[in-house]
Order: structure tokens, then sequence, then C-alpha cells
């Protein structure tokens, strides 16, 4: 199967089942996500003992790629540490945004979003619950993000 067979295939089945799809009680920490580029807006929920990630949901509306990275950002970070969480969203911003960049096999499924680089203006979409799930780790985390 071809890395595009991969993406084409992961985006469509984490955008029709969504992963980890609702809202976590407090004392989740929460934060709010926006692309006005194109309308996704998403909230992320995460609850975090001892310095890693317990459980984590998210809800909202998006495009195919917005709702399918949530999705498959929740699968990746669950138990993870949150300086584990920062070195993954480095990694998965780079396969975003970095035409040269190999894929890393050791990613899963996170590597089929290598496919949003033919596609500069949706890495916006990709990466807005990362970004949004950095604001809820954040000891801040009560303004509603961008990606603008």
């Amino acid at each position: 199967m071809e890395i595009r067979d991969l993406y084409r295939d992961v985006i469509l089945d984490h955008n029709r089942n969504p992963r980890n799809f609702g809202v976590l009680a407090p004392p989740a920490r929460r934060a709010t996500g926006h692309n006005p580029l194109c309308g996704d807006r998403l909230e992320v929920y995460v609850t975090v003992a001892d310095d890693r990630v317990t459980d984590l949901r998210f809800e909202g509306k998006g495009c195919a790629i917005s709702v399918a990275s949530a999705s498959l950002m929740t699968e990746a970070v669950r138990g993870k540490s949150t300086a584990e969480v920062e070195a993954l969203y480095t990694r998965v911003h780079a396969l975003l945004t970095e035409q040269e960049a190999p894929t890393d096999p050791s990613l899963g499924k996170l590597a089929a979003l290598s496919g949003v680089r033919e596609f500069p203006a949706r890495v916006k979409c990709a990466s807005l619950c990362w970004h949004t799930l950095n604001a809820a780790l954040a000891s801040d985390a009560t303004k509603p993000i961008t990606t603008e």
C-alpha cells in the first residue's frame, strides 16, 4: 500500500469514526481551538496526573483532516508524559511542514498525516488539535487559541 492510500484510508476512517470524541468533566483542563480560514473549531479536554496524560477527549466540528488529526492525536498521546507529548508534537509538526522530512514509521498511524504536506493550506487543519492540546496543557488554558 502506498502512503497516499494509507493517508486517505486513515483520514477517512478517523473522520467517520473519531476516537475519544466527547467531553471530560472537570477537573480536566480545556482549551478551544479555531481555524478561521476554514471554520474548524474544537475543544480539547485533558486530564493530567503525575505529569502524565491520563485521559483526553475532543469535540467540535471541522473538515475531515481536522477531525481525523484530533482523533489520531488522542490515541497517540494518552499515557505519555507532558515532555513526551511536546516531543511528539515537534515530530508531527515537522512531518506536516517540512517537505523533505522522512516519514518516521515509529509515528504509527500519525505518519499518515504526511500526506497533508501536499496541500499546504490544510496544514493548519491538521495542526489545530496539537496547538489546542498544548494550550490545554499550559497552566493558563482559559483563552481560545487560533492557528492564524
